[in-house]
């Protein structure tokens, strides 16, 4: 069980997590609530997650009309936000030549302009939050320039430029922004990979090993502290991916 932080009980931190319902987002918001934290968390489909500090809410986030809806309901329920993760994405292993123009479009409208749109949705409620903080998800398949995932690693691209770009313009306003790629993790989102070349990819790497949940709570964790104001527009890959 991890430990509170010690203003947990009386002004607990606000915090919302895209794609929360399963794998990385699901964790971090059990993480947060071990804490002490109010989590909000979002998916399609609604969460088996249950805790007295949770709420869950539900929306396609393909769909601008359904980010909309959505926002203007945190807004509703929350009056500061002291937290942004943009976890939510779906990768596709399918050469580009194979891969139709309408998945495509679905991949960017779900792994990048969504996170836009949350995140200038958001703004308003972070700027009243307390050490606010924004942390977009990336991928290692970025560096690693993997066939077969053209779009869903342009996309992520194009995320770490947003981080580092809105870094910069967030920053007087005190509210930091960076982004994590995690090594291989097992979670749903590569148990479709064949397992040689999960193998040949961990080799890739400076420790050859899949990632943990512990290992991301831990760089999130890092993050997020108050002392950790400093540290803004940076990319940060584990298992020694570069």
């Amino acid at each position: 069980m991890a430990n509170e932080h010690p203003s947990a009980a009386a002004h607990p931190r606000q915090v919302f997590i895209t794609g929360a319902s399963r794998g990385i987002g699901r964790a971090l918001a059990e993480h947060f609530l071990a804490l002490g934290d109010a989590v909000t968390g979002c998916s399609r489909t609604a969460s088996e997650l249950k805790h007295p500090n949770y709420k869950h809410l539900c929306a396609d986030l393909t769909q601008p009309s359904e980010i909309g809806a959505m926002m203007s309901q945190l807004r509703s329920q929350s009056k500061r936000l002291d937290v942004l993760i943009n976890n939510a994405g779906a990768a596709a292993m399918t050469p580009a030549a194979l891969q139709p123009p309408d998945a495509s479009r679905e991949l960017v409208e779900l792994n990048l302009n969504s996170v836009i749109h949350i995140t200038h949705d958001a703004i308003r409620l972070l700027k009243r939050g307390r050490d606010a903080r924004i942390i977009n998800l990336t991928t290692v398949a970025v560096p690693w320039r993997l066939e077969g995932e053209a779009v869903y690693s342009a996309t992520k691209a194009a995320v770490e430029q947003w981080t580092r770009v809105l870094a910069k313009e967030l920053g007087p306003l005190g509210i930091t922004c960076n982004a994590i790629g995690p090594s291989p993790i097992e979670t749903d989102l590569i148990r479709a990979i064949p397992k040689k070349k999960i193998e040949q990819l961990l080799l890739r790497q400076a420790i050859p090993r899949f990632g943990s949940m512990r290992d991301m709570s831990h760089v999130v964790d890092f993050l997020l502290d108050p002392k950790s104001d400093f540290i803004t527009g940076q990319v940060i890959y584990l298992g020694g991916v570069g």
